[in-house]
């Protein structure tokens, strides 16, 4: 079982700490915020986020991984406690500065680090194939829409991944803010006589846990290094095509051995 600690209890660290608490894979030992208020609704430890206490906290309340839903300034009160005792990070936080991303990247010389900006693994499915039609028909035309509740200020940071993923500038993101809308990404590519849509909708929060668990589960088999989710989804994929291409060639082996066995016997 892999012991979890969780940083940030907003809505979306709430959510993912109830897929945390069904999954049998993985304990979740304590709850990490910036406030250090208690947690009325969940029966583990909450703790202050706080730079010059951490490091004694993870001392006595040891994890082997750390995911964070916090905020983009949270990673700096804690990476270097981590770096220094060996805990993996998965974080989901969007709109860090390319300064923070820097840093984050630096941890993964020492320890073994994911950040992406959603977590999901709808989205992140969408980014590889958005990726593949992209490499297939780079003359087609790119937008992309994003939805989201009525309050969300700026434009998403999966939006931000996904155009700069695909090599289009951010004027080609259109925003709306509707309702309670949770999130809603499309990638419309426009070729002569067709459109195709990429659609990825979270219906409920509880997505970002699931997304959370496999990042975790996924990293802990790493080297490490620095990772997005779908460096791990590739690294999947690409097992399950090696392992395919060995079952095949298996087989085919197996085929010729037996239609040389028929001919001696003939």
């Amino acid at each position: 079982m892999t012991r979890i600690g969780l940083i940030g209890y907003g809505k979306a660290g709430q959510a993912v700490a109830s897929v945390l608490r069904e999954d049998p894979r993985f304990e979740l030992c304590w709850i990490a915020r910036r406030s250090g208020a208690p947690a009325e609704d969940i029966d583990v430890p909450v703790t202050r986020l706080d730079k010059d206490s951490f490091p004694g906290w993870l001392d006595t309340h040891p994890v082997d991984g750390i995911i964070d839903f916090s905020d983009a300034a949270s990673i700096h009160l804690y990476g270097e406690a981590v770096r220094q005792r060996g805990i993996m990070v998965v974080t989901a936080i969007s709109g860090y500065s390319e300064e923070t991303m820097d840093y984050i990247r630096s941890l993964g010389r020492d320890i073994r680090v994911m950040s992406s900006p959603n977590i999901t693994l709808g989205i992140n499915f969408l980014l590889l194939a958005a990726k593949i039609l992209r490499r297939i028909a780079p003359f087609a035309d790119v937008e992309i829409v994003e939805q989201h509740f009525r309050d969300k200020p700026e434009i998403s940071g999966t939006a931000r991944r996904i155009a700069e993923v695909l090599d289009v500038e951010t004027d080609h993101i259109t925003s709306l803010r509707l309702g309670g809308i949770v999130g809603r990404h499309e990638v419309i590519f426009g070729f002569p006589y067709q459109t195709v849509r990429l659609i990825h909708d979270s219906i409920r929060r509880e997505a970002f846990g699931t997304g959370a668990a496999f990042a975790i589960e996924q990293l802990a088999q790493c080297d490490k290094g620095f990772y997005t989710l779908d460096n791990l989804l590739l690294r999947l994929i690409r097992d399950e095509l090696q392992n395919e291409e060995t079952l095949n060639a298996a087989l085919a082996a197996s085929r010729d051995s037996s239609s040389r066995a028929d001919r001696v016997l003939s």
